[in-house]
């Protein structure tokens, strides 16, 4: 007898990946796929839902050609970026194409929802949330106010995961995790905020049905299954919110341990037992993938792109070495790095190259070298790129305390978990033990299946799954090099405070 398999799926922001997960913990097989993502300005960022839809079809109909397991399948999890605005009419065409979550044009309708509300402290009472301009709920008001032919023909309002949930069952649904990012969640009650919806004039019929992330949202209909090669009546679970559920699939569900990811942006996160109030809505407060938890995150814009940034702006040797020694660059990069001690020789980089959103929202601050002198040298600039990048995730962390939280162990996810010589500059500059995990690369695919599995029984609750996730990496903070940090943080902490009356003044000049 085949053993049961559970089929998870993530809609990402340049690609999609669908992943088999047997109930002992193995990846039968994976398959990703690419689709575009349109710019048709500045600072707007925009995809066709059917291009995920296509990928999504192409990449089950390949994972189950290659493992040849249909029938042993149990159940499909569904995760994905977040945030974006699928507009779709009553015949449920999709009438424009989606606004992604990193989309800056809704900036005025964040303002404007404030003044209707009364205010950031009126708007938290309703959702402990602030109100980001990559949210929902400013996408759904600058259609209004920009495109009123459409905004009359919408009927429901969806997000990117629960577009190719309606495409695989028919239904109109979503859960709390992803509910929550819409700005217009009720996240204490785990539910849509009625008030908020009145005040903002925004149809209560719009919203989908909002389901725990584990329950079974509806099941997979019969010309999808045969179109796909899947079972008829296959449930889908609700799933979750890709920055909410990649908690899970670090095995990261307990306030002892803070999830760390290290991405072109970056994380920390932290799984709470009980709902709190959040205090200048500084962090990001949802309700978490298991019932009766929320998660309170904080996200920096700046993180693994600003390596990227040195690489194109400043890395132009150490590219033509890598080409030349058919290497990674960014080991290129590493190995420069490690010839500066710790603390860069007195150099200093705030990272905040794409202004800021945590621990400050800020969008016009920008990066900045402090420190440089006559004997600095290139491995000194490298290596605070590295320290900068960690000093901003501290911030971060810190953010946690304004909730009463102060987890022992940092588990790290993301590109920069894969390098040894970051997970060391973190474990000093935390001042705790950093874990890796099997599997972290698989993340919101892996964890999406789970949450499936406790859909259909494979699991009693997600926790019960944490064996899948066993440590692989541990990296022990380096005494000496803590207080050299400890002492560079205090600096670095009062870098912005100072400088940011000069990065409005600048602003005009930015390109």
């Amino acid at each position: 007898m085949k053993e049961e398999c559970l089929l998870g799926i993530d809609v990402g922001t340049s690609s999609c990946k669908v992943i088999l997960l047997d109930k002992s913990g193995r990846i039968r097989g994976s398959v990703t796929k690419e689709y575009p993502i349109f710019v048709p300005r500045a600072g707007w960022t925009e995809q066709n839902p059917e291009d995920w839809w296509k990928a999504i079809k192409d990449s089950v109909k390949e994972l189950l050609k290659k493992t040849g397991e249909k029938d042993s399948i149990r159940a499909i999890g569904l995760t994905g970026q977040m945030h974006g605005l699928v507009a779709l009419d009553k015949e449920g065409n999709v009438l424009r194409p989606c606004i992604l979550w990193n989309d800056q044009r809704c900036a005025p309708q964040c303002e404007e929802i404030y003044q209707k509300v009364g205010g950031k402290e009126k708007l938290l009472s309703y959702t402990n949330n602030s109100m980001l301009p990559g949210y929902t709920a400013g996408k759904i008001l600058w259609v209004r106010e920009n495109e009123p032919r459409v905004y009359e023909r919408i009927a429901k309002v969806l997000v990117p995961k629960d577009y190719i949930r309606y495409r695989l069952t028919g239904e109109y649904a979503t859960e709390v995790s992803d509910a929550s990012g819409t700005g217009l969640f009720d996240v204490r009650e785990r539910k849509w905020s009625d008030s908020l919806l009145e005040i903002l004039e925004i149809p209560k019929e719009w919203m989908p049905e909002c389901y725990e992330s584990s329950e079974i949202s509806g099941t997979v209909l019969d010309s999808v299954a045969e179109e796909l090669g899947l079972p008829s009546g296959l449930p889908v679970a609700g799933g979750g919110g890709d920055a909410v559920i990649q908690a899970v699939g670090a095995g990261v569900t307990t306030e002892d341990v803070a999830l760390c990811i290290i991405g072109t942006s970056g994380i920390i996160s932290v799984s709470l037992s009980k709902y709190c109030d959040n205090p200048e809505g500084k962090l990001q407060f949802f309700c978490n993938v298991m019932p009766d938890k929320w998660i309170a995150f904080g996200c920096t814009l700046n993180a693994g792109g600003t390596l990227r940034w040195f690489k194109d702006a400043l890395g132009g040797l150490e590219e033509e070495l890598a080409k030349n020694l058919n290497e990674s660059v960014y080991e290129i990069l590493t190995q420069e790095a490690k010839n500066s001690p710790p603390g860069s020789n007195g150099l200093i980089f705030l990272p905040y190259i794409s202004g800021e959103r945590c621990p400050y929202t800020d969008p016009y601050a920008r990066g900045v070298f402090l420190g440089i002198g006559l004997n600095t040298r290139k491995c000194d600039i490298v290596r605070s790129v590295y320290e900068g990048v960690v000093f901003n995730l501290r911030d971060v962390l810190g953010c946690m305390s304004l909730i009463g939280v102060s987890p022992r162990e940092i588990r790290a996810s993301g590109g920069g978990a894969k390098s040894t010589f970051w997970r060391q500059i973190q474990a000093d500059v935390f001042n705790k033990e950093v874990t890796t995990v099997k599997y972290s690369e698989e993340g919101a695919a892996l964890a999406a299946a789970i949450v499936a599995g406790v859909g259909v029984g494979i699991w009693s609750k997600v926790e019960d799954a944490t064996f899948l996730f066993p440590v692989e990496t541990r990296t022990k903070p380096c005494p000496k090099n803590v207080e050299t940090y400890d002492r560079i943080f205090s600096i670095y902490r009062k870098i912005y405070p100072q400088l940011k009356s000069i990065f409005n003044e600048l602003s005009s000049f930015s390109g």
